[in-house]
């Protein structure tokens, strides 16, 4: 039996994500936030975290991104990847809709539903899907947009489904650990480090790309992020196919040590294709 933490509450996409990799004698731990779901592996709570980290549509979860790079070192052990589809939601007997919740990356992705049907309503952000579900459940909002088995959980109604703008959107989550042992590798794997290049100049994220592109190192994510250190200081979170065990991702990995001022290791670990 195994210890995962997760973006909760209850009947999140990241309970659903979860609940494919986990088994009935595994323990699953809701969280209110994706910090508090990695510090609870930081502090010992959880042996593991699953995360959203990044959506096809609405592109990188930030917050995910910064919690990797900075604090207690954590190592990206797996991922998961899960379709993603909306409805709109209320209690029973509701009239009039004037307050709507739901995660920002689902408003995002549902705009031209809200825009169509309820252009005058307040979407108000909340931290996950489920929590939107939740606190409609409490009678803190009018509506909600989540998922299906949110409404199932919360005993809502369903007023909408498949409401989101694109309905191939696919998710990504990683499972998180404390370092530790790295996975074996299986000739599909993907690396991800956070590239702190120090001193900003012309070409330096060339200088990056270079020492992959020169060793046939295909890079799949690649996205800047502030350091919060000062005003234009970015660091780069980079997901590179292979394993760090591969020669040439080994070699790339290795010589960005020696240019960069401090590569953070976040583990190499099996890819799942999007279904």
């Amino acid at each position: 039996m195994s210890t995962y933490a997760y973006l909760g509450p209850a009947a999140t996409f990241t309970e659903a994500a979860l609940k494919k990799i986990t088994t009935s004698s595994d323990q699953l731990i809701p969280y209110a936030n994706v910090t508090a779901a990695l510090n609870a592996v930081r502090k010992n709570d959880a042996e593991f975290a699953l995360v959203p980290i990044e959506n096809s549509v609405e592109g990188v979860v930030a917050r995910t991104l910064d919690e990797l790079a900075t604090g207690d070192p954590l190592i990206i052990a797996g991922e998961v990847t899960l379709p993603v589809s909306f409805a709109f939601m209320v209690k029973p007997g509701t009239k009039e809709i004037k307050r709507i919740a739901t995660h920002p990356h689902a408003e995002a992705q549902c705009r031209t539903y809200i825009a169509t049907n309820y252009p005058h309503a307040e979407v108000v952000a909340t931290n996950s899907t489920a929590a939107a579900a939740e606190a409609l459940n409490r009678g803190e909002f009018d509506a909600a947009i989540a998922s299906a088995i949110a409404a199932d959980h919360y005993g809502l109604e369903i007023v909408a489904e498949n409401i989101g703008d694109n309905n191939g959107a696919v998710t990504r989550f990683v499972l998180v650990s404390k370092p530790g042992e790295l996975t074996k590798p299986t000739r599909h794997d993907r690396t991800s480090m956070a590239i702190f290049i120090g001193t900003d100049h012309a070409g330096a994220l060339l200088e990056i790309l270079t020492e992959f592109a020169t060793r046939n190192v295909n890079l799949t994510f690649i996205q800047s992020r502030p350091t919060g250190k000062e005003l234009g200081d970015y660091h780069f979170i980079v997901d590179a196919e292979g394993h760090i065990s591969d020669a040439n991702v080994g070699q790339a990995v290795t010589r960005l040590r020696e240019i960069c001022e401090e590569i953070r290791f976040l583990g190499s670990y099996p890819r799942e294709e999007s279904k």
